[in-house]
Order: C-alpha cells, then sequence, then structure tokens
C-alpha cells in the first residue's frame, strides 16, 4: 500500500486549506482591526480556503502529472467551478442572508417576542474577486512547494 502522505496533490489541496483558514484570523486584523478567532473555523473571509485547496490540488497535479493529463484537466474543472460557485452562488446568498436578518430584525422590535422571535442566518458565505484572487495565489505557491520541495 502507497503512503498517502507521498500524494503531493492531496498534501497540497490540504495543506492550501489549512494555510488559508490560519491565515483569516490575521488579515482580518489587518484589514478589520481587530481579531477574530471565528474565523478559523468559518467560510468566507480572506483568503479563500476552498479556492487555495483546489487551486493547489490543479497546480501539483499539473506539475506531477503533466498540464495535459486528465488529472490536471478534473482539478482545474473542480477549481473552476469552486471559485465561480464562492464568488457567485454562494457570495449572493450571503446577501440574501444579510436581508433576511434585516428583516428579522424589524419584526422582532414590531411584535412582541411571544409572537415571532428573531434569528440570524450566517451572511459571511462567499467571496469578493480580491478573497478568490488571494485564494488563488496562494494555492499556486502550496501546490509548487508541496511538489518541489515537500514531496518532490
Amino acid at each position: 500500500m502507497n503512503n498517502i502522505f507521498a500524494n503531493a496533490p492531496l498534501m497540497s489541496a490540504l495543506l492550501g486549506l489549512l494555510i488559508a483558514q490560519f491565515l483569516k484570523p490575521f488579515v482580518y486584523i489587518k484589514l478589520e482591526k481587530g481579531f477574530n478567532a471565528k474565523l478559523w473555523h468559518s467560510t468566507g473571509g480572506m483568503p479563500s480556503s476552498h479556492t487555495a485547496s483546489t487551486v493547489a490540488l490543479a497546480a501539483s497535479a499539473g506539475i506531477k502529472s503533466g498540464l495535459a493529463s486528465v488529472d490536471f484537466a478534473v482539478a482545474v474543472v473542480l477549481a473552476v467551478v469552486v471559485m465561480y460557485d464562492a464568488m457567485g452562488i454562494r457570495a449572493a446568498a450571503g446577501k440574501q442572508a444579510k436581508i433576511i436578518n434585516d428583516w428579522s430584525k424589524f419584526f422582532a422590535e414590531f411584535f412582541s417576542q411571544d409572537q415571532f422571535s428573531e434569528e440570524h442566518l450566517k451572511t459571511m458565505l462567499g467571496h469578493s474577486f480580491n478573497q478568490v484572487l488571494w485564494g488563488f495565489v496562494l494555492g499556486i505557491a502550496v501546490g509548487a512547494f508541496t511538489s518541489y520541495i515537500l514531496i518532490p
């Protein structure tokens, strides 16, 4: 049985995800002037961990299997779908959640608490272009580092 830890594309994807999640609270400090530990296990934020993970997978697959390989093609298609989803569908769902939360707050104030209870939906679901871009850059770096240095 082969050693799973010698699988550079898989290790690249996992490392890209972990590094991006680790960086989120520290980037938040720089951008928002505060620390938010919840970002270590949350969706959304800078950089996109989903993008970093799938792009690291694609970069490593391209390095290890070649740019004409099926492995690389599948990984690139997956990465494109993930990035599109993060900037489009999930971002729109986050905007809708914000509007629902605003209406929920309004109704909670308008009606007594016995008739209506305010509920909060998560609004940070998707990503901006810059968050996805930095996830992409991180993914390329992690995929190359893992494939050339960690698991040559």
